[in-house]
């Protein structure tokens, strides 16, 4: 016999245990649903059918249906041979690569969303469509011209993390946002620095002649669409400067033309309607005409890096000791 109790006569047996709820599907950002409804487009245009035109992609009508409501991840290949199909012209290509490059930019902001707010996540993403980036900031090299140990010391106060591998990782989410700074079709980027983050010893002068010396690459290389300017403290207007970060990013048609992004200590604070826009946007201006030129800029720069090679030099017994000692 077995344990198990049985049931009274006459009485009715339980019923089975319910299946599992499924899964919610993953939650997929704005370039995965405009990717989805441009390909849904292309294949209405072409009178195809959901059945016909999966067969394109050797898949079935519900995993192409999910992929046009944005709601599954398509494969890079699957969206090209319907594309090729479809009969979409060479010039509309940019726009697929655009899509499909937003795509996994924010599929590196959710792979490291226990890391970042919802607030900077969305920023990621808006950074990754933008055409222009104008940023202002007051206390440190913003997060997109950092290097990996600025980045590190600014991690490690911030958090006061002191295990490694979350340090690690959250240095990561800054050089994966860095990438679009070398893509193709990247966004022209222009950085007013106030003077003292230039001053600032974040790391100690080896980590700060390093981080001036790539603000300087970026400002003189053309890897990068990055233009640096200094706003000095002696300049006659400084005072009417905000004393906090500003982010001006302007868009190409079909979205909004330009917002605002104001970061404070725990939140941040995104500018769309179109009065305050256009304020923030004055004070960028007048904060462009302010600051030094970019050749002067970059002149700047360079008594920084020999200010900190002295200083390096200085922390160093062995590159201070005097010939002959």
């Amino acid at each position: 016999m077995s344990g198990r109790p049985r049931a009274a006569r006459g009485a009715k047996a339980p019923p089975p245990p319910s299946p599992p709820p499924c899964a919610a599907p993953a939650e997929r950002g704005p370039a995965a649903r405009l990717l989805g409804e441009r390909l849904r487009r292309l294949r209405e245009d072409e009178q195809m059918s959901l059945v016909d035109a999966a067969a394109l992609i050797r898949g079935s009508a519900s995993k192409l249906s999910r992929l046009e409501r944005g709601e599954s991840p398509p494969k890079t290949n699957d969206v090209w041979d319907l594309v090729r199909h479809y009969g979409l012209p060479a010039s509309g290509y940019d726009e697929i690569h655009e899509l499909l490059g937003q795509m996994r930019l924010e599929g590196r902001a959710r792979k490291y969303e226990d890391l970042t707010p919802d607030f900077l996540r969305r920023l990621i993403t808006l950074e990754g469509q933008a055409r222009r980036i104008r940023a202002y900031e007051t206390h440190v090299v913003p997060g997109l011209l950092q290097t990996k140990e600025y980045a590190r010391v600014l991690v490690a106060l911030a958090t006061g993390a002191g295990d490694p591998v979350d340090i690690s990782r959250h240095v990561r989410v800054r050089e994966e946002r860095q990438r679009l700074l070398y893509r193709p079709n990247r966004p022209e980027l222009i950085v007013i620095l106030d003077e003292s983050v230039l001053h600032r010893p974040v790391g100690g002068p080896q980590v700060m002649r390093d981080q001036i010396r790539h603000l300087r690459s970026l400002a003189c290389g053309n890897a990068s669409d990055a233009h640096i300017r200094i706003l000095r403290f002696d300049h006659a207007e400084v005072g009417t400067a905000p004393g906090f970060p500003v982010t001006h990013l302007q868009f190409a048609d079909g979205g909004p033309a330009e917002l605002v992004y104001v970061e404070q200590l725990e939140s941040a604070d995104y500018v769309t309607a179109p009065a305050r826009v256009r304020r923030y946007r004055e004070v960028m201006d007048e904060l462009m005409e302010r600051a030094l030129p970019g050749r002067e800029s970059v002149e700047f720069l360079d008594e920084r890096i020999e200010e900190y090679e002295r200083r390096a030099s200085e922390s160093d017994p062995l590159r201070a000791k005097p010939a002959g000692v």
